[in-house]
């Protein structure tokens, strides 16, 4: 959901291929479990109102190792901070793994989470003649260019028989697109997160589609190659990973919980977040990588090589690392036991 971003030449220098092969054997040959994580610090990023505060509400903050907590509220500063060697885990969407990938930045993507979609949207001002998204043809659509938003907007004009030529597609942040919105500069928006929840809930704004069924719902999460290739930090990442997955399914049973902890630290309003919760597309969750996720993110990435948006094709399956697949699946395994 963000920008894509510029690596310096220096930065983009020196990736060793070896190092992006996806599936090693470090599971076999690592720390495991039991090893002493009490000498290893995770620098870990994370959104306002996300990882930290859900840890924290589910009892699951206590880890055997430090956490350095960053935060960077933005896919692009997640995968610039991996690549500088400055952070360990981050995480976001797939369209800043895409553009990581075209660069060949130092990272890798080593499982996903799978999030509400029914917070990316596009809507209609509420006095527009607007009702499907075939009436966007010619009309004012905001949007913020390289994101899901993006993404979403060109795969309904598609399906519509439209392409981004048959409407006057306007480019702007979300605060900016929710200001232009709210004054009637836009016929209609393709936004995600809390602004389109905004625009319709105070500016009665229309739903016209909602992110479900164009978006994977995969969500990576970043990893930088030094942390998986060293097995104490491996061990420990795989140890927070579980801890997020654990973290969700308890969210999922008692959301109040996790909502209190979202408003301490965001200020949002309780009543809209458990709002939202009560309109998700699907529950939280964290899972490995299965062969379908490189190919949905593939399909990504052509298609924003197809609105010019990507300068030549970005493979994306080298990045993919299945390295914590067995210890997530195990997990996931006891918490339907549980």
């Amino acid at each position: 959901m963000t920008t894509p971003f510029v690596l310096s030449r220096r930065s983009a220098l020196g990736v060793l291929a070896g190092s992006l092969v996806a599936g090693s054997a470090r599971a076999e040959t690592g720390a495991g479990e039991g090893a002493d994580l009490g000498g290893v610090t995770l620098r870990v990023a994370y959104y306002k109102g996300g990882w930290r505060p859900l840890l924290q509400a589910a009892g699951e903050d206590k880890t055997p190792y430090k956490i350095e907590w960053k935060e960077l509220n933005n896919g692009v500063l997640h995968i610039e901070a991996l690549n500088g060697d400055a952070l360990d885990i981050g995480s976001g969407s797939e369209i800043p793994a895409m553009f990581a990938a075209r660069q060949n930045a130092k990272v890798r993507f080593i499982a996903v989470t799978h999030e509400d979609l029914n917070i990316q949207v596009t809507v209609a001002a509420k006095d527009a003649p607007i009702h499907s998204i075939a009436d966007l043809k010619g009309k004012r659509v905001g949007y913020v260019r390289a994101t899901t938003a993006h993404y979403f907007l060109a795969k309904q004009l598609e399906e519509a028989g439209l392409a981004f030529s048959d409407i006057e597609a306007i480019n702007l942040t979300p605060s900016d697109g929710y200001s232009a919105f709210a004054s009637g500069k836009l016929d209609a928006w393709a936004i995600y997160g809390y602004n389109g929840q905004l625009a319709i809930a105070k500016q009665g704004a229309r739903l016209l589609k909602t992110g479900v069924g164009y978006l994977s719902g995969n969500f990576p999460i970043y990893a930088n190659p030094k942390a998986v290739d060293d097995p104490l930090r491996h061990a420990a990442v795989s140890d927070l990973l579980l801890r997020i997955q654990r973290a969700y399914a308890f969210a999922n049973k008692n959301f109040p919980l996790y909502a209190a902890a979202q408003v301490a630290e965001t200020h949002l309003p309780l009543q809209d977040i458990l709002d939202q919760f009560a309109r998700r597309s699907d529950d939280f969750s964290l899972a490995g990588v299965t062969p379908d996720v490189p190919d949905t993110h593939q399909k990504v990435a052509d298609t924003f090589l197809k609105l010019g948006v990507l300068d030549a094709r970005a493979e994306v399956g080298q990045f993919w690392d299945t390295s914590f697949n067995d210890a997530i699946a195990a997990g996931a395994a006891r918490l339907v036991r549980s």
